[in-house]
């Protein structure tokens, strides 16, 4: 039964009160920053009296996904004025706990920091850390380069979502001390887009010195789109409203949403992700890794990796496929004869499962370890596989995309979600394994910890990888290193979601 507590913390803003829940002290929708359509965020003001914070606040405007119904849900009802956060503490004390700030996945464009996988309670708990979630423009809300579409009329810039993000650190920052954290160790982590986000935070000059340690999970830095193209799928969107850039400021969110909602049906129009970061000259001056890789991150610890098997999530339609098909969809992404050459490394098994192997290594592992060859220079690297299968569709999904999410976080026996993790001894004991190596990371920059054993750094020599699946973690040096090397001649623009 939930416990009110009035108050528990007082901030600038005005006092807040929460709930206690399993020995966790919970705060929901609180506000960190409000902004305007198309416009940076600003710090959002404050109240009198009490606030209550039981109850998560709005989500971005978004179309329904499939995929987060599976993670259980985004609760909260959809609003533009979505700027909320979360936090999960075992007090509001003096106590300096390190802090771990999750940023939501959703090709950015679905997803929330209320999504059922992401309660933090788990995680607060079994590490005595403080755990935030947060919300951040999607779509054409947050990432749409209208500034350049425009010619200037309307601001925005395509980073507006990051900007949010920053935001949120800011309030982290200045206010987490008040929920028993520590405001000088702080841990960015996220997957998938949340994963390329966190790639950007480490690439943006704006958020240097706002965390201390990052894990971008399948996500990484090989994000940034050139302003030209950013502002094509602005005039995309505009000619699908059939508005000015000034009028569609005017306009009715759900007009927005319904056009967003077309383009992303026409991808042969658009490109992948045609909503995402823009290396817009200020928050993000270049292309991430180019950032990463000159030092902007200098001193950060970096943790990342990817499933085994991301690309079965998205290719779960296609298992029909034949070889004629494998030799199309190959030549589309890299041209005929690199695609030759690559099929004879991808040689084993079905067309399908060929397939999988080369988009996943494309979209997911070679971004993961350019990452870590980027910033080992600059602070210590780890890199992570996850192999656990899910039992889902008779086990056709494998260790897809966003399977690890239930055991980091320990939510994968949430009720509806376990039929896409797993349940049993085995998965418990991977997601005490999972949740122990990130608090390790969170508290001190590296994830070693019992149930992993020594952890050391990955680099070019050795490229130790941490394996976590059915069976106790384990390194495994260079994986699939003849596949990792195939790629070693690709342009490093062709590789990445």
């Amino acid at each position: 039964m939930d416990t009110p507590v009035t108050p528990v913390v007082e901030i600038a803003q005005g006092q807040l009160s929460g709930l206690v829940k399993d020995g966790i002290l919970r705060f929901n929708g609180i506000p960190f920053a409000t902004a305007g359509r198309w416009q940076m965020p600003e710090p959002a003001g404050g109240w009198s009296g009490i606030r209550e914070a039981s109850r998560f606040g709005a989500i971005a405007p978004q179309v329904a996904s499939a995929a987060e119904s599976v993670l259980g849900g985004t609760p909260g009802e959809q609003h533009e004025d979505c700027l909320f956060l979360n936090i999960w503490t075992p007090a509001c004390d003096s106590t300096k706990r390190p802090v771990m700030v999750w940023i939501h996945g959703g090709a950015f464009v679905t997803g929330s920091g209320s999504t059922g996988t992401y309660n933090g309670k788990f995680l607060a708990a079994r590490g005595d850390v403080v755990v935030v979630t947060i919300n951040y423009r999607l779509g054409a809300f947050g990432f749409l380069n209208m500034r350049d579409a425009s010619g200037g009329k309307v601001p925005g810039t395509g980073m507006e979502g990051i900007a949010d993000q920053i935001a949120a650190l800011k309030w982290v920052r200045d206010n987490i001390a008040q929920f028993g954290g520590d405001a000088n160790n702080v841990t960015i982590f996220g997957e998938s887009a949340g994963g390329m986000s966190v790639g950007a935070l480490l690439a943006s000059p704006a958020a240097r010195g706002l965390f201390h340690k990052a894990i971008p999970q399948s996500g990484a830095a090989d994000i940034g789109m050139p302003r030209e193209r950013s502002a094509k799928v602005a005039e995309m969107l505009l000619a699908k409203l059939g508005v000015s850039a000034e009028e569609a400021v005017k306009l009715p969110g759900k007009a927005i949403l319904d056009a967003q909602a077309a383009m992303l049906a026409e991808p042969r129009a658009t490109g992948a992700l045609p909503f995402g970061p823009t290396a817009d000259g200020d928050l993000l001056p270049r292309r991430g890794i180019d950032m990463v890789r000159d030092g902007n991150a200098k001193g950060v610890p970096v943790m990342t990796g990817t499933t085994r098997d991301e690309w079965k999530l998205f290719s779960i339609t296609q298992r029909g496929i034949g070889e004629n098909h494998l030799v199309r969809f190959a030549s589309n992404l890299l041209g005929e004869e690199r695609a030759q050459a690559m099929l004879k490394v991808y040689s084993k098994g079905e067309p399908i499962d060929r397939w999988n192997n080369i988009m996943t290594d494309h979209t997911f592992t070679l971004p993961a370890i350019r990452l870590l060859e980027a910033q080992a220079p600059h602070g210590p690297t780890f890199m992570y596989r996850f192999d656990w299968e899910s039992p889902a569709m008779n086990g056709a999904l494998g260790s897809c995309h966003a399977l690890e999410l239930g055991f980091m976080f320990g939510t994968h026996t949430v009720k509806g979600a376990e039929q896409f993790f797993g349940v049993g001894e085995a998965a418990t004991a991977l997601s005490n394994a999972m949740m122990e190596a990130w608090i390790a990371f969170a508290r001190n920059g590296n994830p070693t910890s019992p149930s992993t054993g020594p952890w050391p750094r990955y680099d070019t020599a050795a490229r130790q990888t941490m394996v976590f699946g059915a069976t106790a973690p384990h390194l495994e040096s260079a994986p699939n290193d003849d596949r990792r090397r195939a790629w070693a001649d690709i342009p490093e623009r062709m590789i990445g979601g």
